[in-house]
């Protein structure tokens, strides 16, 4: 397994110590972020394939299976697919958004700009999402027509 540096832009694989349920990819996400749980709900508005489950970074599933760096400090969402390929920060959402398909595919137009403008706008956005979308108290809880996508 390749050691990661704490929030560096990654994309590679690693060992799965669990496996995935339903063999679907796993979007792990910081529970408390106001954005983060917005973005949660557009995707699963958008999932027609139901090809994601959702885990926040803060849940026990999380701890299994990400690099510790990620569980410490919930800065980043990280796309886990189910072949092992582990993405973060802003190569997280373009793969998030190109694997629904149709018109999100054109997400990896965004590959042609310079990865350090890609993470570095991704940077001041999740420095900067509990003042601009607020911070729970608490995680997420799903509802009941949500929970069958929830890993905690």
């Amino acid at each position: 397994m390749k050691h990661i540096k704490l929030f560096e832009a990654y994309h590679g694989k690693i060992a799965l110590n669990e496996p995935i349920p339903q063999g679907k990819n796993v979007i792990f996400f910081d529970g408390v972020c106001g954005l983060c749980n917005r973005f949660v709900d557009f995707i699963m508005g958008i999932d027609d394939d139901n090809q994601f489950l959702f885990s926040p970074l803060q849940g026990d599933f999380a701890k299994k299976v990400l690099p510790a760096e990620y569980t410490r400090d919930m800065k980043s969402v990280v796309l886990l697919k189910n072949n092992g390929d582990l993405y973060n920060q802003s190569n997280a959402v373009i793969e998030i958004l190109s694997e629904i398909g149709g018109i999100w595919r054109l997400a990896k137009i965004a590959n042609v700009l310079p990865q350090g403008i890609l993470d570095g706008a991704y940077d001041l956005v999740a420095d900067n999402r509990y003042n601009l979308f607020g911070k729970k108290e608490a995680c997420r809880i799903p509802t009941p027509q949500e929970r069958s996508k929830f890993i905690s």
